[in-house]
């Protein structure tokens, strides 16, 4: 599996994906704990997300309450330019 660099994920679509996660503690159901996930991701799938919520469900003992969600590309096509000239400068 080739592993691309942050470089290439962003000029390839990818963006920065925040989940705020809300579970119940296993022994206390009726308390909830935060998490926060943070990764690279594509919009509108999300499929790390989606894997690593799949893993926590079939893993992890808190049950899933909630989660929310934000997603911001940090590199849109129109700001990637090939440049054709360089100046140097002392």
């Amino acid at each position: 599996m080739h592993l691309a660099s942050e470089r290439e994920l962003l000029v390839a679509g990818y963006g920065l994906t925040t989940a705020h996660i809300l579970y119940r503690l296993p022994d206390f159901e009726t308390l909830l704990q935060s998490f926060i996930w943070q990764n690279y991701d594509v919009a509108p799938d999300f499929p790390a997300m989606r894997k690593f919520l799949k893993f926590w469900e079939e893993n992890l003992d808190g049950p899933l309450h909630s989660v929310r969600y934000t997603h911001q590309r940090l590199i849109g096509p129109e700001e990637c330019q090939q440049l054709s000239g360089e100046l140097t400068l002392h």
